[in-house]
């Protein structure tokens, strides 16, 4: 693999969607989040929100609107390239599929990348400053974990847009996609949870006890993965798909739900190379 030509694709990209204004506006948007979560406290009268409850607040709303922001990113990096017509220069250069396709996961994925971490960084300094003994180290791992979750659905984009032949079509599927996994795929896991436990007893909490399989179907879902590590690496952090706080199984570790964000990461980027290297342009 010759690394130029991935980062020509990848500068290419970045500096098309700063130009379209992308990266400012995420950025704003991002900051503006934290502060306003970790001011919900002061407004109530109890202070500032320290950086665990403020990344309580803000997993919720974040597992939400990060996918959306990567499969508006994603979805047409490929597609939208050969409906363009673009595709076939890019081709006729010396480089490889392979190397598209990196290139264009690394611009993608810089643009997220930047704009969570200098959002997210800017508040978390603001928020430092007005609070006690911030958790610094908790804090920087909820921007790494947010970026590796925004990559998640970044590199499940871009298999959509080498999956269809219109750009339209990829649309559609992105959509679904995140309907798929923000709302079908955890209905279906509480639901089981309720046909088993029973609903009255699971929101009263009155001799409620959730099954091991219910935390090991969450596992199929990046948005579960993402806030479970969030909660088991920062204090206070609270994971919303956590009935009650219910201690997880011994199995759940940090560890191991970073190296699942990764090994989403890993499976739908090389799928998306794969079903690249089969497309007729």
């Amino acid at each position: 693999m010759n690394p130029q030509p991935v980062f020509f694709i990848a500068k290419k990209e970045f500096m098309d969607n700063f130009r379209n204004k992308w990266v400012i506006v995420l950025t704003i948007a991002f900051a503006l989040l934290a502060i306003v979560f970790s001011l919900f406290g002061s407004i109530f009268g109890s202070g500032w929100q320290d950086i665990g409850a403020t990344v309580g607040v803000l997993t919720s709303v974040v597992t939400l609107i990060i996918p959306i922001i990567a499969i508006i990113l994603g979805y047409s990096a490929i597609i939208g390239e050969i409906e363009r017509g673009s595709m076939n220069a890019l081709l006729s250069l010396p480089t490889t599929r392979f190397e598209i396709v990196l290139g264009k996961l690394f611009g993608l994925g810089s643009i997220l990348a930047s704009a969570i971490f200098i959002g997210f960084g800017i508040a978390g300094i603001i928020i430092g400053l007005n609070i006690e003994n911030p958790d610094v180290a908790g804090y920087i791992i909820f921007i790494v974990a947010t970026i590796l979750y925004s990559w998640v659905f970044l590199c499940l984009a871009l298999f959509f847009s080498t999956l269809f032949k219109k750009r339209s079509t990829a649309m559609g599927g992105a959509i679904f996609l995140w309907i798929l996994f923000i709302m079908i795929i955890p209905t279906v896991i509480q639901g089981l949870l309720f046909a088993e436990v029973g609903f009255e007893a699971v929101i009263s909490g009155e001799g409620a006890q959730i099954p091991d399989w219910y935390f090991a179907g969450r596992l199929v879902d990046p948005g579960s993965v993402y806030t479970s590590l969030l909660t088991l690496s920062i204090a206070d952090a609270v994971d919303p798909g956590n009935f009650f706080q219910t201690p997880y199984p011994s199995y759940y570790s940090a560890a191991l739900m970073t190296v699942l964000l990764i090994a989403w990461i890993s499976i739908f980027f090389t799928l998306s190379y794969w079903r690249f290297s089969k497309k007729d342009i």
